[in-house]
């Protein structure tokens, strides 16, 4: 059994279909984690404040079971098959017929599609399962900045040492070098943000930024961390002016930049290295 998960024919279709799995799992983080954090803040002020507050019903990942959120018909596990549910429903809900955010099934074939990618590239090494990890984060990390511009720290901080974990073995870079690309990382969007507080007296961006590219510094290295920087910051800017022009997208509408630089993470991730070697060439 082993032996034969060497074979990218068969590890590939495997991982891609743990990877949608894992998708449908995602899902319920991107929905669910940004209202558990909210619950418990209510709780600590309720507690802080001294105001009664009755004992709240259970809501974590994997309690009340999934629902409908127009009618609150209860999900099956026949409707809650990776895509293929979301396909055989016409994109509606069984009992309501109300519309299915197509995002559901975009999450998953996300994950699938990292998954295949990373198993196809890594090979059955502990290099596959960081890189799975990494990028199943970055997607959660991408759309819960999307829906509420807040980045957990739940995700982002367990991600920075695991980033330092990994590389203690020189997975994907020596541990020096995540250790400084951490720190790097961090002090780089902290700076930006001091700076441009001090000039506008406005916040440029979140907290959060600064510690998912201390997480990107810690599992890919210092030296990755320009090459992040600038590709973020390029699509960011492009992502931007092309709301702007085209949906009329007001100037002081914050824009999330998280999804950004999970997705330059995950370039710098696969083809880092090769980037840098030709840009390093040109000059």
């Amino acid at each position: 059994m082993l032996n034969a998960l060497r074979e990218p024919a068969v590890l590939v279709p495997i991982s891609v279909f743990f990877g949608l799995c894992v998708g449908s799992f995602l899902n319920v983080v991107i929905h669910r984690l940004p209202k558990m954090l909210e619950r418990q803040w209510r709780s600590e002020c309720a507690e802080l404040t001294g105001a009664a507050a009755p004992p709240p019903a259970r809501y974590d990942l994997l309690a009340p079971r999934s629902c409908c959120p127009k009618c609150g018909h209860r999900i099956t596990a026949l409707q809650n098959i990776p895509i293929a549910s979301y396909i055989a429903l016409g994109g509606r809900c069984a009992a309501c017929r109300s519309p299915i955010s197509p995002r559901y099934p975009v999450v998953e074939g996300l994950a699938g599609l990292l998954a295949g990618f990373i198993a196809w590239r890594y090979g059955p090494t502990a290099a596959m399962a960081g890189a799975l990890l990494f990028a199943w984060a970055m997607i959660a990390l991408a759309f819960i900045d999307l829906d509420t511009f807040y980045l957990p720290d739940t995700i982002t901080l367990p991600l920075v040492w695991a980033g330092l974990l990994f590389n203690a073995a020189g997975t994907f870079t020596d541990l020096r070098s995540a250790v400084i690309g951490a720190a790097a990382g961090y002090l780089a969007l902290w700076s930006v943000f001091w700076i441009y507080k001090l000039a506008t007296g406005k916040e440029g961006m979140g907290y959060g930024d600064f510690k998912l590219l201390a997480a990107i510094g810690a599992w890919l290295g210092w030296k990755m961390l320009p090459l992040t920087i600038l590709l973020s910051s390029l699509v960011g800017a492009m992502v931007g002016i092309a709301l702007m022009v085209f949906a009329r997208h007001g100037r002081n509408v914050p824009i999330p930049f998280g999804p950004y630089l999970a997705a330059a993470g995950l370039i710098a991730l696969f083809w880092g290295e090769a980037i840098n070697r030709r840009y390093l060439a040109i000059f």
